[in-house]
């Protein structure tokens, strides 16, 4: 029987200091080049944001960008971004990979590391889901099918408490 991520995530904040950013924490702001112009957490203020550490190396992260495609896609209107945040220290790496993984939601290039030093994941990919008030709701590492369901419903979750 396999563990709860999100049981695993609050067990972590429950022993302390397992991941940088624990559930209940405000989430670090940063800004780092994107695509088209710099990528600024402070411009998602009030948005429910699913910050994913990933890198061109990772098998997982390639499963994973097709269902944030789709969750972008989804609930993208109700205020959700997703940012997507590249470990790789050189750009071209994360370039090959989206030219092969496309990304239809917003990419960042953490080349200095910094924005990595702040979470501190502990794998890849890692994924930390903030609700609109910036607080960090989930922290989730790796991806897996059978994990879909159940960051949809974090999703939801944190769209609804946004609205309240």
């Amino acid at each position: 029987m396999r563990a709860s991520v999100f049981a695993i995530a609050f067990g972590a904040m429950l022993a302390g200091n397992a991941f940088a950013q624990n559930v209940g924490q405000p989430a670090p702001a940063f800004e780092v080049p994107g695509a088209s112009g710099n990528v600024r957490s402070a411009d998602m203020k009030g948005k429910v944001v699913y910050v994913d550490f990933w890198a061109s190396w990772c098998a997982p992260c390639k499963q994973s960008f097709p269902w944030m495609n789709d969750m972008q896609a989804k609930y993208g209107p109700r205020g959700f971004q997703i940012v997507g945040v590249t470990v790789d220290r050189k750009r071209e790496d994360a370039e090959k990979f989206l030219a092969s993984t496309p990304a239809k939601f917003t990419v960042a290039y953490d080349t200095s590391g910094k924005v990595a030093e702040s979470y501190k994941p502990k794998g890849m990919p890692t994924s930390y889901l903030i609700g609109a008030d910036g607080v960090v709701r989930v922290v989730h590492v790796g991806f897996r099918d059978g994990d879909k369901a159940d960051l949809e419903r974090e999703i939801q979750a944190a769209l609804t408490a946004a609205k309240k």
